[in-house]
């Protein structure tokens, strides 16, 4: 009995002691969306360009130090649905390998071709009109799912505004 007493006044202070207090102070304004911008480009590869064309990021599009810059290339369509792959890509001849790849700075990016196979005999499917698509996405975003995946990068980005620069 006397330990039931004792408990009695031991719960209550502990109850009563579990007030709510005045709010905080409001915290660090923080950014008002993903800064994440996807944009398409249409390159054709000769010759004459060495096989490799510079495009400039669009004027409305900034592009940090730390930003991620992934690019994909249009292999097909498949029911209406574009197929993307992750550059690098590589492709495999009798006669050679052919591999499309980038590099970008903060400004701009290169694509061009590479490999074994002779690029001067390469058929126009691999070298005119080709469309590629490039995601800048903000480093610690690009954390939370697979950059090498087209359709993650989309459905995380949530953008339906694809700038097309043809």
């Amino acid at each position: 009995m006397k330990k039931l007493i004792l408990l009695i006044p031991t719960l209550l202070l502990f109850f009563n002691s579990c007030t709510t207090g005045p709010p905080g102070p409001p915290g660090p304004q923080g950014q008002d969306g993903l800064l994440a911008q996807i944009f398409e480009a249409k390159v054709s590869f000769s010759n004459q360009n060495n096989y490799e064309v510079l495009v400039e990021f669009p004027n409305n599009i900034k592009v940090f130090d730390t930003d991620i810059v992934m690019a994909y290339i249009l292999t097909g369509v498949d029911n209406g649905v574009d197929i993307w792959e992750p550059l690098p890509q590589s492709l495999f001849f009798n006669d050679g390998s052919l591999l499309y790849g980038y590099n970008h700075t903060y400004t701009d990016i290169v694509f061009f071709l590479d490999g074994t196979v002779n690029l001067d005999t390469l058929d126009t499917q691999f070298t005119n009109n080709i469309v590629f698509r490039i995601a800048i996405i903000p480093a610690d975003f690009a954390k939370t799912f697979n950059i090498n995946n087209y359709n993650e990068v989309v459905r995380n980005l949530q953008s339906d505004n694809i700038i097309k620069l043809y």
